[in-house]
């Protein structure tokens, strides 16, 4: 009887470990798969572009704004490139006098909205904009920033830019 009963608990052992590496195996190719399906790949693109155009659009170095210029370009498309390229003559000057240079860099970041048809996607992010002035001390100020994404035929580009208004309890 002893015997009969070591078998039994033996044979549902191992149907148990069978059926836990099967469901281990599926939740695994399942958890895989996530990651390369074409609108996670989509997601992860304009998360990283929208990334990189806050962290451009708010960095500037005063004594060299034709190549901050140039830089916001690069990353722009639409109407908010035809208007940096507009106002490129007065800004360049009007920048420069400010003695200003600032780096930001993003805290954290995640896209809102993604239309893959479209080929537009909304990015929002927390960003640390270190601002110094004249040579005083650096100084570090927080924004929360929201950029507008169109997928161009050289990947996503910035196509609108701005603060993201925070509720006052």
């Amino acid at each position: 009887m002893r015997n009969w009963l070591g078998r039994r608990v033996l044979v549902i052992a191992i149907a148990l470990v069978v059926i836990a590496a099967g469901f281990t195996a599926v939740a695994g190719w399942k958890w895989a798969m996530v990651g390369h399906e074409p609108r996670a790949v989509a997601r992860d693109e304009a998360l990283r572009a929208g990334e990189q155009a806050i962290a451009t659009f708010n960095t500037l170095d005063s004594r060299r704004v034709d190549e901050g210029f140039d830089r916001w370009l690069a990353v722009s498309t639409g109407t908010l490139h035809q208007e940096l390229t507009q106002q490129r003559g007065d800004g360049v000057p009007r920048l420069a006098a400010t003695s200003t240079v600032t780096e930001a860099r993003v805290l954290d970041a995640a896209v809102t909205e993604l239309d893959e048809q479209a080929g537009t996607a909304t990015v929002i992010a927390s960003v640390e904009i270190t601002v110094a002035r004249d040579g005083a001390p650096p100084v570090p100020k927080h924004d929360r920033i929201e950029a507008r994404l169109t997928r161009t035929g050289s990947g996503w580009k910035l196509g609108g830019i701005g603060q993201v208004a925070v509720a006052v309890p």
